[in-house]
């Protein structure tokens, strides 16, 4: 077996997966590497156990998107009433930059939650156009969706004047996505 990282740490199934992922890949027999793939998933499936960390959390489906929702929600509800939230869309709204940082801050906090904090051992599965991990976009599309609703519909924003409305509604989407991945990642499904 491959050696991990961290000497220390014992094995577990995530370095199983990992592991037959790697002979997978080095298969030339299109049978062994069905086989391997097969075996994956079916390591992946005993790994679901009833504890909450130290699954390997694979694929993005209507709980995960729920779970999201609920921690977007979580996170977003006091942004929604607190007037701060209005104050900082409006200074952001003239610093431009500041706008820029703002959602690449969001982004590379939703991208360090699911995938670098090893909070969940986090799989990417089947990504859009082979590229774009579907967990990370149905994080970040179901915060930014819920954040616009709610802002609109509560009318918290007023999108007489857009540039501002989206300003705001930016500013309350940042810790939305930071509920919303952790409220994917930490069920563990």
């Amino acid at each position: 077996m491959a050696a991990s990282d961290d000497s220390d740490d014992d094995p577990d199934m995530g370095d199983l997966i990992d592991e037959l992922e790697a002979i997978g890949e080095r298969a030339d027999d299109p049978e062994l590497s069905e086989r391997m793939r097969e075996a994956i998933e079916l390591a992946v499936e005993v790994q679901e156990e009833p504890a909450v960390f130290g699954r390997v959390i694979h694929g993005y489906d209507r709980a995960d998107a729920a779970e999201s929702l609920l921690g977007a929600l979580i996170f977003g509800v006091p942004m929604f009433v607190e007037g701060g939230t209005q104050e900082v869309g409006a200074f952001v709204a003239t610093h431009p930059l500041y706008l820029v940082g703002t959602l690449v801050g969001a982004l590379a906090l939703s991208v360090s939650i699911l995938y670098v904090a090893d909070i969940q051992d986090v799989r990417i599965k089947d990504p859009i156009f082979g590229v774009i991990p579907r967990r990370l976009t149905g994080v970040l599309g179901i915060s930014s969706l819920t954040a616009l609703v709610v802002m609109t519909a509560w009318g918290r924003v007023s999108w007489v004047d857009p540039w501002l409305a989206l300003c705001q509604v930016a500013v309350a989407f940042v810790p939305m996505v930071i509920g919303a991945a952790l409220g994917d990642i930490l069920p563990g499904s």
